[in-house]
């Protein structure tokens, strides 16, 4: 009799733990959300790649409970709304917020053409500010730094993807502002969407 309680109370436990572990809250995800959204993300990551005005490699796509976030640098407006288009053609997505920046636009009073033709050592700095910024957020404990694209393009930064609260946001922002050579930042970070 004692054996088949402690058994009982054994499968009771596993039980829970496995529910638990299946269970989401206003800001974290169920097993089963995580692989949809990664699945989601898959998706809209071919569809850009498919997309002949997209340069795929130019964007990242975070996915958080069926809401895609498009974050980066592309060349034109064409490209950012065929980036667009192509996210929402996905089936399953719920919504498309689209943050990527145009390069043009980006750089205050730089034509397009200074944006394509960036010598070795911009695109070294870019590279170096980038991961600066991504050092000093795995350095905070109120950023979760795996939460937050970090894209560079002449000294801009875009900060991308979906955090827990607004303090981890500000905070992002305000380490990236601190970064040596960082000339303006768009923190496109948004608040994880509630079911």
């Amino acid at each position: 009799m004692r054996r088949s309680f402690t058994l009982s109370t054994a499968t009771a436990l596993l039980s829970a733990l496995l529910f638990a572990g299946c269970h989401s809250t206003p800001t974290t995800r169920s097993a089963g959300e995580t692989v949809d959204d990664s699945v989601l993300t898959g998706k809209v990551k071919a569809a850009l790649v498919d997309n002949d005005l997209v340069k795929a490699g130019e964007v990242n796509v975070d996915t958080y409970r069926g809401v895609v976030q498009l974050n980066g640098f592309v060349g034109t407006q064409a490209e950012k709304s065929a980036a667009t288009k192509a996210a929402q053609s996905v089936k399953g997505v719920k919504e498309v917020r689209n943050n990527l920046e145009v390069k043009s636009v980006a750089v205050a009073g730089a034509d397009s053409s200074t944006n394509k033709d960036r010598s070795a050592g911009e695109v070294v700095d870019d590279a170096t500010i980038t991961a600066k910024v991504k050092t000093d957020l795995i350095a905070d404990p109120t950023t979760k730094a795996h939460q937050i694209n970090v894209d560079t393009s002449s000294g801009i930064v875009e900060l991308g993807g979906f955090v827990d609260s607004q303090a981890a946001k500000d905070r992002a922002g305000e380490i990236a502002r601190g970064v040596k050579g960082v000339k303006d930042v768009k923190n496109d970070l948004q608040l994880k969407p509630k079911s």
